[in-house]
């Protein structure tokens, strides 16, 4: 069993642990990237830990380009890899020692309340303030399970795991404000008050620094309060993950000459999507880094099956070779999902005469039944 020596004690005060949680496609990352850079440019050091059911994550790529130091926690959520989460922040102290760890857990995840902060809080209390726990959503994809708007979304089973995520929130952070009408936006936050009450609903928009000032500051100075944890039935919870088929894959990129890698990303998302058809997408994203490069990355991300993929971060030349990560999460069986990727990416020399497509790694599964190393009911005082 690990003892309060296993975590670093900081030199002056204690660490902030803070987390953002939501489900996949909520744009968990880009908020995490822009906190980072908010709490880095009071003069704080951070410290960012990703989670994944697998390897290879295009989260911890793109953060690291950012420049921030950051631990990757693949094989399971971090309910059920806790001391592996303790080890990540041992190691980001030894690195940077870091006054806040931002955790980014699995977009497929709940039940952390009472399997990640309440433990966190009784073994280590004595190390790390708890901010409280926030719950990204995509405001799309929650009008559409909270029965607001019409579209495609996931089974049963799986908006089992959604609404839980929201059932623990401290605060719902509905992103991506900055796409949505003012009154549509308000009938939004105004069916999660009714349905989950206990917690504060805000709407930011990252890319247009909206409402963000609010919600940081209560990352920064707030603590999570304590009280009883939600009840969870774990048969669900693993049936509604055993549904959700996981794909991680790198593929080296070469052209006989330069190629356009925002050309290259758009078709390659274009036509996974075409190939994926009938399964719903959680999240489909791409990093393409180039050989030789100062740590620029492109990246582009498909949130919905029935939505477009956009580019987030851009390279501003063209690239003659580089490495590519894919990550897609879609209600699908995972063989299906393989065979998708597999079509797209032997397809792209076609479109891109000269250019050649090594696929090095794939893996594709589903999650297993989630078995937490704690599980608290209530928080320790």
């Amino acid at each position: 069993m690990n003892t309060n020596s296993d975590l670093p004690t900081p030199v002056a005060e204690k660490a902030r642990y803070i987390m953002l949680g939501g489900f996949l496609g909520a744009g968990k990352t880009t908020a995490v990237a822009a906190l980072a850079q908010h709490l880095t440019a009071q003069g704080l050091r951070v410290g960012l830990i990703t989670n994944d059911q697998g390897s290879e994550l295009v989260d911890t790529a793109m953060l690291r380009a950012r420049g921030f130091a950051t631990e990757e926690i693949p094989g399971g959520c971090f309910c059920c890899r806790f001391n592996s989460l303790v080890d990540a922040a041992r190691s980001l102290d030894a690195a940077s020692k870091p006054d806040v760890f931002i955790a980014e857990p699995v977009g497929s995840c709940t039940d952390l309340v009472a399997t990640v902060t309440y433990p966190l809080r009784r073994i280590y209390g004595g190390q790390f303030v708890i901010a409280p726990l926030s719950v990204l959503v995509d405001p799309v994809r929650a009008e559409r399970v909270l029965g607001l708007a019409e579209g495609k979304t996931f089974s049963e089973k799986v908006q089992y795991i959604y609404r839980k995520q929201l059932e623990e929130a401290d605060l719902i952070v509905i992103t991506k404000s900055e796409l949505w009408p003012a009154d549509r936006l308000q009938a939004l936050r105004a069916r999660l008050g009714e349905e989950f009450p206990h917690a504060e609903t805000l709407a930011v928009s990252v890319r247009e620094n909206r409402g963000l000032a609010q919600w940081f500051a209560q990352l920064e100075t707030g603590e999570q309060r304590p009280r009883a944890t939600m009840e969870v039935d774990y048969d669900l919870y693993a049936e509604g993950e055993a549904l959700l088929g996981w794909l991680n894959a790198t593929v080296q990129l070469a052209g006989a000459g330069e190629f356009d890698s925002e050309a290259v990303l758009t078709q390659l998302a274009r036509e996974i999507q075409r190939r994926l058809a009938g399964a719903e997408i959680a999240h489909l994203k791409m990093t393409l880094s180039p050989d030789g490069g100062l740590g620029d990355i492109a990246v582009i991300n498909l949130v919905r099956s029935d939505f477009v993929p956009e580019l987030s971060l851009r390279l501003e030349a063209p690239v003659r070779a580089g490495q590519l990560i894919i990550n897609c999460r879609a209600e699908a069986d995972p063989d299906s999902i393989r065979t998708a990727v597999r079509a797209a990416v032997s397809d792209l020399p076609a479109t891109f005469p000269g250019l050649t497509a090594q696929l090095d790694h794939l893996e594709s599964f589903r999650p297993g039944k989630p078995q937490p190393t704690h599980r608290d009911a209530t928080a320790a005082r």
